[in-house]
């Protein structure tokens, strides 16, 4: 599938929006680099496609740079303060102050303060010029990476980042459409390109990372799958049985799943050697995942499914819902709770 998350959720939207038959009048367009993300009471029930814990505070992304945060196991939430109004694809917290989020036009804003208040790290609008000056200074250019980032440059702040990793405070990653991949050492105050480090010779998107273990991998479509060699630093292919896009990775120490289009779910425990489907029933596709207090690994699917896995992983249990609705990210709250993001906002669900 050669589309992002953002675009299959967004298409789920229109699917069940009621027709519109007024005539519509072009708005001057707005640059979203240029305008921060507006306060207002009808941002909590946009769309959200991110969660992260900071702390015990929760914080959740989503469309035109919306951040929310909550103190109180994501019962109530307030908007933070957001330089931007590009849509928020992804959030990580490392610690419980300092955290990133990135989405659209090529945007990574940093909060200091628990998600309180952001800054903007870096954008579209610098991407294309670091990744040239960058593999200019090789010793032996890539031409192929040059002609890249030039096109970058003369296609402007279109790219997204879709997922975003810290090991720490300092050290962490951001991934997205086409390859893009960067790694900073100091906090964000400078990325670097990591495309000539990726076994991704068709520049294939990204759409997920994470640690698991001691082992970092990315996930993509047409069943790419990358693991982080340390000792080349280099992000090595990991065959996988399925030839569809993976939208993320999930698990802990012993045992990683992808998991993505058509509720397909492969489960490794040998750190990605091999893999074995695990079946779930379903056809929607997994699109997010988050692992509970007391061990347990959920799943959502892009219909609003929620699945529950007791043994590690090894097979998965549907939660009885009494609605439905389309689910972009999910996080565990302690052991007996979930907070879900999605088209229709933000919701907690018991998972006793």
């Amino acid at each position: 599938m050669n589309a992002f998350r953002w675009i299959t959720l967004a298409a789920l939207v229109v699917a069940v929006a009621v027709p519109f038959t007024r005539p519509v009048v072009a708005a001057e367009f707005v640059d979203p680099l240029s305008s921060p993300a507006i306060a207002s009471e009808k941002a909590f029930h946009g769309i959200f496609t991110g969660l992260a814990h900071a702390g015990n505070r929760l914080i959740a992304v989503g469309q035109r740079g919306h951040i929310f945060l909550s103190d109180d196991a994501g019962a109530h939430w307030i908007q933070a303060q957001v330089p931007v109004s590009s849509d928020l694809v992804a959030v990580h917290f490392p610690s419980p102050s300092q955290g990133w989020a990135v989405g659209h036009d090529g945007v990574v804003l940093h909060s200091a303060d628990q998600g309180q208040t952001w800054t903007r790290q870096l954008d579209g609008r610098q991407i294309g010029q670091i990744v040239l000056e960058h593999y200019k200074r090789q010793s032996a250019p890539n031409e192929a990476l040059l002609a890249d980032a030039q096109r970058l440059i003369d296609e402007g702040a279109d790219k997204p980042f879709l997922d975003v990793w810290f090991i720490d405070d300092k050290t962490g990653y951001v991934v997205g459409a086409f390859n893009l991949i960067f790694r900073t050492d100091d906090g964000g105050q400078t990325w670097v390109p990591m495309m000539d480090r990726t076994d991704n010779p068709g520049g294939l998107n990204l759409y997920g990372m994470r640690a698991i273990g001691d082992d970092l991998f990315i996930v993509g479509e047409q069943g790419l799958v990358l693991r982080l060699d340390p000792l080349t630093q280099r992000f090595v292919n990991v065959p996988t049985p399925y030839g569809g896009s993976y939208f993320g990775v999930t698990g802990k120490r012993g045992v990683v799943l992808v998991y993505g289009l058509r509720g397909n779910v492969y489960r490794s425990v040998d750190h990605g050697a091999s893999w074995d489907k695990v079946e779930l029933g379903l056809a929607s596709s997994i699109t997010a995942s988050s692992v509970t207090a007391d061990g347990r690994i959920v799943l959502v699917s892009q219909a609003g499914h929620v699945l529950i896995s007791s043994d590690d992983g090894a097979s998965f249990t549907q939660k009885p819902q009494d609605r439905l609705g389309p689910a972009a990210a999910v996080q565990s709250v302690g052991s007996s709770s979930v907070v879900i993001a999605g088209a229709q906002g933000l919701r907690q669900l018991p998972v006793q």
